[in-house]
């Protein structure tokens, strides 16, 4: 059951690519985006060009957003053992947002100018990485000295609202102009990218992969509880620290490069559960992390408004697609699996 679970998975998730490769303000035929793909001639020049620099990037971009999100939600549900926590519970996302918010809101109250550096874009970048990049550094150093991961998540609660204390002052002494290039920034969009910046977020996101196969058997104990873990000989404080490295340098990047998304990271854990009935992370990952994919690319193709030039916010699209399947996924099931 788990296996065809699986296979149905990846099944999904290639033919999602193909209609979002497909999709857009210009429609592309099937068989074309095939040929684009494996470097066959292409009947129409314009649209090897639309698909190899435009909508392959933001197709994998989706890839890697919705995973690892997805992935980062379900181990800090892991790490708490609360089915509530997602991959921004640290704070990590309030971090990002601080930063963008100095850089967009804050640089010409503070009479300062960054355009000669950089791009914008790429200030934006590195203004969210440092944000992140602070709090983690913040939540690791607390992580090293109290024993308590409930504490910790109070603590990472607290980081957030500090944060967003920050910004609602930097928004108050803001002009309009400032507000709705931060507000654009909020609502996250997967497009943009270039290969460069795709790269960047691949590389993050294969380091933070290679971090949990690193604790994926202990992944199991810590769901009960931390005494029967320590019991079964787990280092809980190296298998914490590793875990919130891991999911700080995916949600870091993944807010970096695509803004603060919402939802996916705390429902697609709960999906899967469901999909593939079992708590076992050797199941458990690899299935989140295909379905958080699956399912943010289905949200970026109802974001595209097939057929039309309008793109609907990514963030308005997961929550508003996603909220309500999962309430009547829980109301059916009649009790969260955890």
């Amino acid at each position: 059951m788990q296996l065809k679970s699986g296979l149905s998975i990846v099944l999904l998730l290639v033919t999602l690519c193909l209609i979002s490769l497909s999709l857009g303000s210009v429609s592309i035929p099937f068989s074309d985006v095939i040929k684009s793909l494996t470097f066959q001639k292409v009947d129409n020049p314009t649209w090897h060009y639309i698909i190899v620099n435009y909508r392959l990037p933001k197709t994998i971009t989706a890839i890697f957003v919705g995973g690892g999100l997805a992935l980062s939600g379900l181990l800090m549900q892991t790490l708490f053992r609360n089915p509530l926590a997602g991959p921004y519970v640290l704070g990590l996302s309030s971090g990002a947002s601080l930063g963008v918010a100095v850089l967009i809101l804050g640089s010409s109250l503070l009479g300062l100018n960054f355009g000669s550096f950089l791009s914008e874009r790429w200030l934006i970048v590195v203004a969210s990485s440092l944000g992140s990049l602070l709090v983690m550094i913040g939540i690791l150093a607390t992580a090293s000295r109290i024993k308590d991961t409930m504490a910790l998540l109070i603590i990472g609660l607290m980081f957030a609202s500090l944060t967003g204390a920050v910004v609602n002052v930097l928004s108050f002494f803001s002009s309009a102009n400032e507000l709705q290039k931060y507000i654009f920034w909020s609502l996250g969009s997967l497009g943009n990218l270039t290969w460069s910046e795709v790269s960047i977020l691949a590389i993050c996101s294969l380091i933070s992969y290679l971090i949990i196969l690193f604790i994926l058997k202990n992944l199991n104990s810590l769901l009960l509880g931390e005494n029967y873990a320590e019991s079964l000989g787990v280092n809980l404080k190296r298998n914490r620290f590793l875990i919130i490295l891991a999911t700080s340098i995916l949600a870091g990047a993944i807010t970096a490069f695509a803004g603060p998304i919402a939802f996916i990271g705390l429902a697609v854990p709960h999906l899967t559960r469901q999909l593939v009935k079992t708590n076992n992370h050797l199941v458990l990952v690899p299935s989140v992390l295909l379905s958080g994919a699956a399912l943010m690319l289905i949200c970026d193709i109802i974001a595209q408004l097939p057929f039309s030039e309008l793109t609907i916010p990514i963030n308005a699209v997961t929550s508003i697609i996603g909220a309500p399947l999962v309430i009547w996924l829980l109301v059916k099931q009649k009790h969260i699996r955890f």
